[in-house]
């Protein structure tokens, strides 16, 4: 029982490459983007400046606040050299983002020495080599391991003793636990939860109560530091999903109706590129006054058809609107689709007049929107993705943020 599972955490990894290439930003608040604020700098986190947030707030807060264009190709450059020394100390390494992995050193220490000075020795190599600050947590388990990397930043090392855990981890704010948005923290906020460690000590009952049977279970748990995940070091994607910050627009469908497109479009090629249609359409709309609200529905066979998602999505979404009439701006749609299919074999339909025909992938209708969908996707295969498009796309739809960057955020399946 021994603190062998690092995670390992670029600090403030788009605003630093860019400090990086360009030295005279180093020391000075920036943010990558532009009408939205894509990262930040911890020099702009200081007033307040986060990602996501409009870039006028953000000027408002930080007056001297320098945008930056950002650099994709070499954020993901950048990015995979720092996965490949940690993957230099142990081959169990599970990549979870662009810029932040888990790694297992188990088996490694007698090549190496123990954890901590792994840990050491990575971090050194990734600011001698790639000239970048990387924060490490070293535990017992993986829940442990990532709070204890937010806790190191920036640019630190935290190794949590497996006799101190809970000492370690109850007096640490609610809202570094994996799993508690904005959203949860208000919700435990409102009966005095602010800790960790007031969280553990809620009965499980009152805890289900608030947040739901899974999540309540599962930050029960997390709390005292149950945690059986192994690291995995290759997974298949149970989902696919994209998002669209849009600062602040008004609730109306030329707004959110190109943006959905935009949205299946880009999930969509994914899912076909890899033969995985999903069963399950989730929505989530984010209000400029922070509420969020989703929605989902589960279809009887699995789709990957662009207009198909994108009409579910548009359904979902006016269906949340019409529940809040008071809200009239929105600053985030994201789509998701779950329940992902291993393999796929399509089943023909019947033309039964059934009043979803458009939406069932094995009608007549659902198949020529496939074939449509997989002649667009030769297209841009051979000519890039910018080849060709949905015409409401391109006249409709604001690139506050640039589809290189989602690309980034966006995991392989």
């Amino acid at each position: 029982m021994t603190a062998t599972i690092l995670h390992a955490d670029l600090d403030a990894f788009y605003a630093s490459v860019e400090q990086l290439l360009d030295p005279s930003l180093r020391g000075k608040p920036i943010a990558v983007g532009g009408g939205v604020v894509l990262a930040a700098s911890y020099e702009a986190k200081a007033f307040g400046v986060r990602g996501g947030m409009p870039g006028r707030q953000a000027r408002e807060l930080c007056p001297q606040l320098i945008f930056v264009n950002g650099h994709f190709k070499e954020y993901q450059r950048l990015g995979d050299a720092a996965i490949r020394v940690v993957g230099d100390f142990t081959p169990l390494v599970e990549r979870i983002s662009i810029d932040e992995a888990f790694a297992d050193v188990v088996g490694c220490t007698h090549l190496f020495g123990p954890p901590a000075e792994i840990a050491r020795t990575i971090r050194a190599r990734v600011r001698r080599e790639l000239g970048l600050a990387i924060s490490i947590g070293v535990a017992r388990t993986k829940h442990l391991a990532k709070i204890a990397s937010q806790v190191a930043k920036p640019d630190g090392l935290v190794v949590v003793d497996p006799d101190d855990e809970l000492a370690f981890l109850h007096h640490l704010p609610v809202e570094l636990m994996w799993g508690v948005g904005p959203v949860t923290k208000a919700r435990l906020g409102a009966t005095g939860v602010e800790t960790i460690g007031q969280l553990a000590k809620l009965p499980g009952r009152a805890l289900e109560r608030l947040l739901g049977p899974a999540a309540g279970e599962k930050l029960a748990a997390l709390a005292w530091n149950r945690d059986p995940r192994e690291i995995k070091v290759r997974r298949r994607a149970r989902s696919a999903g994209a998002q669209s910050a849009l600062g602040r627009k008004p609730a109306e469908e030329r707004v959110f109706r190109p943006t959905l497109l935009h949205l299946a479009d880009r999930i969509c090629t994914r899912l076909r590129a890899k033969s995985r249609p999903g069963r399950t359409v989730t929505v989530r709309v984010r209000f400029t006054n922070m509420a969020v609200v989703s929605r989902s529905v589960t279809l009887d066979a699995p789709i990957c058809a662009t207009r198909i998602l994108a009409d579910l999505a548009e359904e979902l979404v006016r269906a949340i609107l019409a529940e809040r009439p008071k809200q009239k701006t929105i600053s985030l749609l994201a789509i998701s689709v779950s329940h992902l299919e291993d393999s796929w074999d399509l089943d023909l339909e019947l033309p039964l007049a059934l009043h979803d025909e458009a939406r069932r992938p094995g009608t007549r209708l659902g198949l020529a929107r496939w074939a449509a969908d997989c002649a667009v996707d030769k297209i841009r295969d051979r000519f890039g993705w910018d080849a060709i498009g949905y015409g409401s796309v391109a006249l409709g739809i604001s690139r506050s943020v640039p589809d290189a960057f989602r690309e980034l955020a966006e995991k392989d399946l």
